[in-house]
């Protein structure tokens, strides 16, 4: 191999965004693969110069009791007349080939290297995405597949399948789609990118591209309960004295939360100010209902609230909905009475802290 050709695949390396040693060993390794197809051996290995681009070709030789494969393994007897004090384990390396190698050969070498060099550029590709993984992305559609989709993340592909999206999701191809990055998982075909827009984190993103107090920190969500494309419900806090962590997220007629809503497709959100008193959080969990008492046991972590009887199906909600949310958020179960007749039980038996 010529210095020029070292030169030009550690350039060609650079632009794919691969370091000078790893395109030096994928050389090396490529080289051995083709000689040792050649000799139909498998301990074969090459050694290249970066400056002068000499090749050096060796061949290891393992030390045994016992040859079972000749020109592979040596006998300590043998090896000990190359390497003085060689036992049986011992792996030595000779240098006895010749560097030169045949046209066909070389061409099957720079096949192997060529492939070589893309996986790796592949594999950098997918580190650099499984690094990021909980930060959000934004791809654009590139095939649709029962609603499953394809999305072009710049440099990847990732996959967002329809279990990861809400039922208020619809994509078209072209279209912009943001998702939060779940993870990198390994397939038969590869390494995936894999994509969920049903997460709960994936609304805690939303908001911190929203609000810029989020980011600094001066306001911090504590606690998410979420029913993807029906209703999410967010704990809000701040750190700032006269800081209201409630206004800072909706933002200035409601614009922040509504960018959010939109981003979800519609999906209703609730968004409760933080506090430290169990009864008062239950209270405030359940909203938009009216609470007119909460009785707490903490060593059980239940509470038994009390609502205008009026509000009684809203405390619930349909399905057991708002009960169901505010049991997560809070981590209380909750049973909901009227302060009239009649009294019922809120299918409240998720924690706080549940993924959504």
């Amino acid at each position: 191999m010529s210095k020029e050709l070292v030169s030009a695949l550690i350039q060609l390396g650079a632009e794919r965004g691969i370091d000078r040693a790893a395109v030096l060993q994928a050389a090396e390794e490529s080289y051995a693969v083709a000689l040792n197809r050649r000799h139909a051996s498998s301990d074969i290995h090459v050694r290249l110069d970066p400056e002068s681009g000499a090749m050096r070709v060796f061949r290891a030789r393992r030390v045994v009791e016992e040859v079972l494969v000749p020109g592979a393994e040596w006998t300590p007897e043998e090896a000990q007349a190359t390497k003085p004090g060689a036992v049986a384990g011992d792996l030595i390396e000779l240098e006895e080939m010749d560097g030169d190698m045949g046209r066909i050969v070389a061409a099957q070498a720079r096949q192997a290297l060529q492939q070589r060099l893309i996986q790796i550029q592949r594999d950098l590709i997918m580190q650099s995405f499984a690094e990021r993984a909980g930060e959000i992305l934004t791809g654009v559609v590139m095939r649709v597949d029962r609603r499953n989709l394809v999305l072009d993340v710049g440099k990847a592909e990732a996959y967002l399948p329809a279990t990861e999206q809400s039922q208020l999701d619809t994509f078209r191809i072209g279209e912009n789609v943001k998702a939060l990055l779940l993870e990198v998982r390994t397939t038969v075909r590869g390494p995936e990118i894999l994509l969920t827009r049903t997460h709960k984190n994936f609304v805690k993103k939303l908001f911190e591209l929203e609000v810029p107090e989020l980011t600094a920190g001066t306001v911090e969500i504590t606690s998410i309960a979420r029913e993807p494309g029906s209703r999410t419900k967010i704990v809000v806090a701040t750190k700032q004295v006269g800081l209201d962590p409630v206004g800072a997220v909706v933002g200035q007629r409601g614009a922040r939360v509504q960018a959010v809503v939109e981003d979800l497709g519609g999906e209703k959100i609730d968004i409760i100010a933080y506090t430290d008193d169990a009864a008062e959080a239950i209270g405030r969990a359940l909203s938009p209902a009216p609470v007119v008492s909460v009785t707490v046991d903490e060593a059980a972590k239940s509470a038994t609230v009390v609502v205008p009887e009026r509000a009684l199906s809203l405390a619930i909600g349909a399905g057991g909905q708002n009960a169901r949310l505010a049991a997560r958020l809070t981590g209380f179960r909750i049973d909901i009475a009227s302060d009239g007749t009649g009294a019922a039980e809120a299918p409240a038996d998720a924690p706080a802290g549940e993924e959504a």
